[in-house]
């Protein structure tokens, strides 16, 4: 199996989740060894799992440094070699059944029960059980028969690798209790052809809409949720909806900034230019619900060519027109996920289950960025301004979503049609293409929250 073109997108996918350490080692499905501690005394603190920006809402700890160290280091370091050596991985998945209709599966299923008494009955679950247990209206919920839910439940090996630190507010954990509930119906059969789904975590950097999973299947690394979570047990039936076991817990994610900011060796150009544009000033302290990053990864960033990227990043010029760009790359008050769209006031308009196209105005003076989504099967192309491809879809954020882009999107010409070209652009192109909205610098300051 030849890995070289697909590692880069692998580890591009590890930067938009915040997993416990040890997402990579091996996890048995059963673990019986005597462990009364509960997750309320390991989970870590709200500092711990997620940090806001630089502005300094939360402060991490020191165990928290340690803890995202760690990560980046497997991501740096670990993720190919986890990658190549995932076909010899042993088989820790339980029957999993690629069917739309959980009751036909191998499992035992209990129909005449609630997700909330499967769970608590099974000998597997006994840690988020515990958990659970403490917010009454999360119980309700898991009882309730009114709607359909779909429960990713982490085994109780998952809490082993939650580090020792000071308990987290009770409305953190709740918050990640919520994110493990799907809103729907989604047996194993329905996530082959769904990208991401909403939870019962509603997010108040959304909107207060519901916050969303991302899922994958892949034949060799079966079910995941949001690129790391491994199902290892599928299609358990409910009265009230389908359970699916992982072997990590989910945890909300953090907001778009922080997220890039996990992998440089993606992303060290894109940042690059938000520190010499002082990007980051820009965008600080102005108030949005939701937003979609059109994030272009290093290697987009070099297909401009070495003279358009001299000119952006080491002229006085170039910098006013690589804050252009910038801009052009942002759609604030929008977040489209590859299958769902959340706008700020009302709801889309848009049929997301089929073909569709938008424009979404960016934060260049409103200039529209024409988005086409196709669809067949279970799976979906996007497309900007007819040729930008997203190579990496639905990274999953607390402020939004980010679509990493496999060139930099440009504002179309305005005298002709847009034509697919891979080749270097031309700086006076480059300069032709924004010097419009770049002499309207000073007198147009769009709005963004903070990434």
């Amino acid at each position: 199996m030849k890995v070289a073109g697909i590692l880069p997108l692998t580890a591009l996918a590890a930067a938009f989740v915040l997993p416990e350490p040890e997402v990579f080692s091996q996890v048995a499905i059963e673990d019986h060894r005597a462990d009364d501690a509960s997750w309320w005394d390991k989970i870590p603190t709200k500092d711990s799992i997620v940090s806001t920006l630089e502005d300094g809402i939360d402060s991490l700890s020191a165990g928290v440094e340690t803890f995202v160290e760690s990560i980046d280091r497997k991501f740096r370091d670990g993720f190919e070699q986890a990658f190549v050596n995932e076909e010899d991985e042993d088989d820790d998945t339980i029957d999993i059944e690629i069917a739309d209709r959980p009751k036909h599966g191998h499992h035992h299923h209990s129909f005449n029960l609630t997700i909330y008494e499967i769970i608590s009955k099974s000998n597997h679950t006994k840690k988020f059980v515990e958990l659970v247990n403490e917010y009454d209206d999360i119980v309700d919920l898991l009882n309730s028969t009114t709607a359909n839910y779909t429960l990713f439940v982490p085994v109780d090996s998952a809490f082993e690798h939650i580090p020792d630190d000071k308990k987290p507010s009770k409305e953190f954990v709740e918050s990640v209790l919520k994110y493990h509930i799907g809103l729907g119906l989604y047996p194993a059969g329905r996530i082959l052809k769904t990208h991401t789904l909403p939870t019962a975590l509603n997010e108040s950097w959304l909107g207060d809409k519901p916050q969303r999973l991302r899922t994958s299947v892949g034949l060799l690394s079966g079910i995941r949720v949001n690129f790391y979570s491994k199902v290892v047990v599928a299609n358990v039936g409910a009265k009230n909806g389908v359970i699916h076991a992982v072997k990590s817990i989910l945890v909300p994610p953090p907001p778009v900034g922080r997220e890039l900011s996990l992998l440089p060796s993606e992303f060290s150009t894109l940042l690059l230019a938000y520190e010499k544009t002082d990007f980051v000033k820009f965008i600080h302290g102005v108030k949005i619900t939701g937003s979609t990053v059109f994030a272009p990864s290093n290697d987009a960033f070099s297909k401009l060519g070495p003279r358009a990227n001299a000119f952006l990043f080491n002229t006085e010029k170039g910098l006013k027109f690589l804050t252009a760009l910038l801009k052009y790359q942002i759609v604030a008050n929008t977040t489209l996920y590859s299958d769902a769209i959340y706008e700020s006031e009302g709801e889309a308009e848009v049929d997301t289950s089929k073909h569709y196209h938008i424009d979404l105005p960016s934060l260049l003076g409103g200039k529209n960025i024409a988005v086409d989504v196709t669809k067949w099967g279970g799976f979906t192309k996007i497309k900007l301004n007819g040729w930008v491809p997203v190579v990496l879809q639905d990274g999953i954020a607390k402020n939004g979503v980010i679509q990493v882009v496999g060139r930099v999107p440009i504002p179309p010409h305005k005298h002709h049609k847009e034509e697919e070209n891979d080749g270097e652009i031309e700086v006076e192109d480059l300069i032709e293409r924004l010097a419009d909205y770049v002499d309207e610098e000073e007198d147009s300051k769009p709005e963004l929250g903070d990434l």
